[in-house]
């Protein structure tokens, strides 16, 4: 189906295929349409329909109570039932040449395990081999669920075959519940991305801070892949704080305890206070919100730094409002990708 997307600044046109919806379409031909979370949950991606039917994939999604009047629609929910004409309120723009373009694909699910009682890691068997940007995120739905899901990628690799990612367990969360439920090593996962702008690369030249909690930590663990393999912190300083409950929702140790040489980790407990252990000498332990605890360790120290942000959106805002009003980071100094 052909669709003609008119933007503030100038209009495109490109094809989506049999059920594609508009938002994946647009990005596949390299466009930046906008979009945050892509699964239905932000509203970022509200369009209006000037002409042609759209079919809607999820009437439920929450991001639809941004929308107003009867012809907004969710671009990432709806694809073209005949060719379409589009109108988004927002500057579009065409991919900068180099930008990984996200792409649809079938992947394998391999060596599912439990990091802690609610969360799983696992890894995505490519079809053909990928880039992506350290911190960038992938959308995963399972057979018989419904609708996307959001996992940002553990590792990095140029031309990677394999995807490591983790996934918490929510509450009625359709894919997590999949997941968590039944022997799934093997299964087949439809797949798009790379995603996300919350991205580092080695040319930044800046000192790293890394905020994460809960299973945020794992676009923290793809930078930190990609800084040790260009030897970033030989010349740059880095800190990482990863927040989660107690000791018992605490993983990735053995993996943040390897950077410990090179960067500052510190681990923040919200809901025990730390006791003495042998186990993890090149961590810092503290009790506290993990934005409590970057603020404490930071002070002053907010000299040419670029902030990562990542992990469960009352997390992500307070580390942001931290960031803004005590270090005083201008905005295009603190990333973060909200698709929680």
């Amino acid at each position: 189906m052909r669709i003609q997307v008119n933007a503030r600044n100038r209009g495109y046109e490109f094809d989506a295929q049999p059920g594609q919806s508009v938002l994946y379409a647009g990005l596949s031909a390299g466009i930046e349409l906008p979009y945050e979370c892509a699964t239905g949950t932000c509203g970022t991606c509200k369009a209006k329909l000037v002409a042609g039917r759209v079919g809607d994939g999820w009437r439920e999604a929450p991001g639809r109570k941004y929308l107003k009047g009867g012809a907004e629609f969710l671009m990432c929910q709806c694809a073209p039932e005949e060719a379409l004409t589009v109108e988004v309120p927002d500057f579009v723009y065409a991919m900068e040449p180099g930008t990984c373009v996200p792409e649809a694909s079938t992947a394998t699910l391999r060596n599912v395990r439990r990091l802690t009682d609610d969360v799983i890691g696992f890894a995505l068997e490519l079809e053909a081999p990928r880039d992506f940007d350290a911190g960038q995120f992938v959308l995963l739905a399972a057979p018989g669920v419904p609708g996307y899901r959001a996992f940002s990628m553990s590792n990095f690799a140029r031309g990677a075959r394999r995807l490591e990612l983790i996934a918490k367990r929510k509450p009625a969360g359709g894919f997590s519940e999949w997941l968590f439920d039944a022997d799934r090593e093997g299964a087949k996962l439809e797949c798009f991305g790379p995603l996300g702008k919350a991205t580092f690369e080695p040319g930044l030249g800046k000192n790293l801070l890394l905020i994460a909690g809960g299973s945020g930590i794992a676009g923290m663990m793809s930078i930190l892949a990609r800084s040790a393999e260009a030897r970033y912190f030989d010349t740059h300083r880095g800190w990482v704080f990863f927040g989660v409950r107690t000791m018992r929702d605490a993983f990735f140790l053995k993996e943040l305890s390897a950077y410990a040489g090179k960067v500052k980790v510190a681990v923040a407990l919200s809901e025990e206070d730390p006791s003495a252990t042998s186990e993890w000498p090149a961590l810092v332990f503290e009790r506290g919100l993990v934005h409590e605890v970057a603020k404490r360790a930071m002070a002053g120290k907010y000299q040419n730094v670029r902030a990562y942000v990542a992990g469960p959106p009352p997390a992500v805002d307070a580390a942001i409002r931290m960031l803004l009003l005590e270090a005083r980071l201008t905005t295009d100094n603190i990333r973060y990708d909200k698709f929680s």
